[in-house]
């Protein structure tokens, strides 16, 4: 007799809240090996009882706020299709104002700013965690601070190298590791806690409030270390369509919240007894004997922390890339099960130049930290203002209903972001710079390919009339099948025109086809073609995609036999036309940014790997297009 079906539902249950706390929970799980160590290591915070207990307070209310309520109650019900993350709550957001394009135009702006921001935040993440995680051999003796920076850039560049392999192999084991960790961090703290049990205390939100409005001032620049115990609470949105929310809440409130609150209150019950351990509190925790096993895992820990980050910024970018605010990339797929596993090397090297850059130029964990928390906050509150639109204009609920659910936590994140914006002088400015980069990047982009568009419609012909003004005198028909790739529905390709002009012929079957990206993460088959007969068997066909699907046109194509439309894969050429921009000092941008859209289209990867067309058919004809 076969189980019942819960049982089943149970067991499923249990590997996605295993595999989720391996890859969702990798970089929050992780600052305690920083956060309550940067609150102190400036001096700005002085070490007494009462600021400790205020700053343990501070962090268990910020964790209970911003991830338990904001995130795992709120911001997890806001799913696109199942799907999570900035860039689905943005398409959820565009969608639910569709109908006022000012707002609309200004949303997009704001969702692909913080994207950007993301980029900077995917920069600052690995070295910060993995050169934390390195300067416990500080702790163990002086005489290895000179190999800190030398050692987390082995590491890192193992971790780079290794990407191209894909995570398939390595993933399996990111839950059990990770499983280990957070249960390494409750015993560490329960050890500390059972000393000085006074300091559970600090769960009330008594001593926070005291401490933020009894000296103001202090607790301005103390939250701008507070933040970092959340870093990586976005994750939990952007990996809800992997691993679903049960999973995801699951795993926060049975083990990884209560070991990360344990630890915390751990690491404040040794400084409450051992002050002159404030360098660096968590691996001070540790007895003498398991100091280098601790920073063997802790160095594990930060590497799968990095592991899904990078992940992440691959996922991210083919997604803005099908949104059409990046070129096209290269991107392999490592794996012939998951299609959501890829590898972007452009990506991969990209991330990885900027942060050796940071290591070497930063040199601490400290020093990076300054610059960590800025990022972090941008996305934060970006992500709050999306929810609020999406309440009120998406799921129709009152005003009213949509503030009370979204101011506070938009005061919050406004105060947070405050208390990191005086930093960014001693840090700061460094992710800011590669998000501003990027936003410059993807804008730009953006925009030159509505003025391509532009520019292409207004010399179009249409499509329809041109083949029945050729159809007077038919040109000479050849056996096979054409497909006549066209970004622009219902006017005649180029590659067309370029055809007939130098080959004088045309096949006995035509496919004039159109491939749009939807703002939904998905789109399935049911929905994925659609077919215009133009008579003289030729077909208007439109093939659609969601942002996380693979583009895949022969694939697609085989959808039109339900309407008598034949191919053979071996009589099927596939014409696309290779058009080269032109910057001029017409109306448009400015020249500096045309000659920058110029560049990236020009080395934009090919639309045959992008679409996965055959490269042993494929016909490409070139064409100059000012801008």
């Amino acid at each position: 007799m076969n189980p019942p079906d819960h049982s089943r539902s149970h067991g499923a249950l249990a590997s996605l809240t295993l595999a989720a706390i391996g890859v969702v929970y990798g970089d929050i799980g992780t600052s305690p090996l920083y956060a309550l160590k940067e609150v102190f290591a400036h001096g700005h915070v002085p070490l007494n009882e009462h600021n400790i207990l205020g700053i343990l307070s501070l962090v268990f209310w910020t964790l209970t706020s911003i991830v338990s309520i904001k995130y795992v109650a709120l911001i997890l019900r806001a799913d696109n299709h199942g799907e999570g993350g900035l860039i689905a709550m943005l398409a959820l957001a565009s969608q639910a104002v569709k109908d006022r394009p000012k707002l609309r135009s200004r949303l997009l702006l704001v969702g692909i700013f913080g994207t950007a921001i993301f980029f900077g935040d995917g920069v600052i993440t690995p070295a910060v965690s993995v050169l934390s995680a390195v300067e416990g051999l500080e702790v163990a003796t002086p005489a290895f601070h000179k190999f800190i920076v030398p050692v987390t850039l082995v590491v890192l560049t193992g971790l780079f190298a290794a990407q191209r392999f894909g995570t398939a192999a390595v993933g399996r084991f990111f839950g059990p590791v990770m499983v280990v960790w957070f249960a390494v961090l409750a015993v560490l703290g329960v050890v500390h806690i059972a000393d000085n049990p006074a300091v559970l205390a600090a769960l009330s939100p008594h001593y926070a409030l005291e401490f933020l409005f009894g000296q103001p001032a202090v607790a301005f620049v103390a939250l701008g270390s507070v933040v970092l115990c959340v870093t990586g609470a976005e994750a939990l949105y952007a990996d809800m369509g992997h691993f679903g929310k049960k999973p995801i809440r699951l795993a926060w409130f049975a083990g990884v919240m209560p070991a990360l609150v344990l630890n915390y209150f751990g690491q404040g019950a040794m400084l409450l007894a051992h002050p002159s351990k404030v360098e660096n509190p968590f691996f001070e925790m540790a007895p003498s004997w398991a100091l280098y096993p601790l920073i063997a895992l802790a160095t594990l820990s930060t590497v799968i922390a990095s592991q899904a980050l990078i992940t992440a910024a691959f996922s991210v970018t083919k997604q803005v890339i099908q949104l059409g605010y990046l070129p096209r990339l290269r991107i392999a797929h490592t794996s012939i099960r998951e299609t959501g596993q890829i590898y972007v090397p452009f990506v991969n090297w990209s991330l990885y130049a900027c942060i050796v850059l940071a290591v070497v130029f930063f040199g601490s964990s400290s020093a990076l930290a300054s610059a960590y928390g800025i990022a972090v906050t941008i996305d934060m509150t970006i992500t709050t203002v999306m929810t609020f639109f999406v309440i009120v204009y998406g799921w129709r609920l009152p005003w009213t209903l949509a503030m009370a659910a979204t101011i506070v936590f938009l005061v919050i994140d406004l105060v947070f972001f405050s208390a990191n914006a005086i930093k960014v002088l001693d840090g700061g400015w460094f992710p800011l710079l590669i998000g501003g980069a990027m936003f410059t990047i993807m804008t730009t982009w953006k925009q030159g390919r509505q003025l391509m568009a532009d520019r292409l419609r207004d010399e179009a012909i249409e499509l329809p009339q041109f083949l029945e003004a050729i159809f007077i005198s038919p040109p000479q028909r050849v056996p096979g099948t054409a497909v006549f790739l066209n970004s622009e529905k219902g006017s005649t390709p180029f590659a067309l025109l370029h055809n007939l002009k130098h080959n004088k012929v045309l096949h006995a079957q035509n496919l004039f086809v159109t491939v749009q990206h939807h703002e939904i993460p998905w789109v399935g088959f049911g929905k994925r073609c659609e077919v215009e007969s133009l008579g003289h068997d030729c077909w208007q066909v439109t093939l659609h995609f969601g942002f996380k699907n693979d583009p895949d046109v022969p694939e697609a194509l085989k959808l039109l036999r339900d309407n008598g439309v034949e191919l053979d894969d071996m009589e099927t050429s596939y014409f696309l036309s290779r058009d080269s921009v032109v910057p001029t000092f017409a109306q448009g941008m400015a020249l500096w940014r045309e000659k920058l859209f110029a560049s990236m289209h020009r080395n934009a990867a090919a639309a045959a790997d992008f679409l996965n067309l055959p490269t042993n058919r494929i016909v490409e004809l070139g064409s100059k297009v000012e801008i």
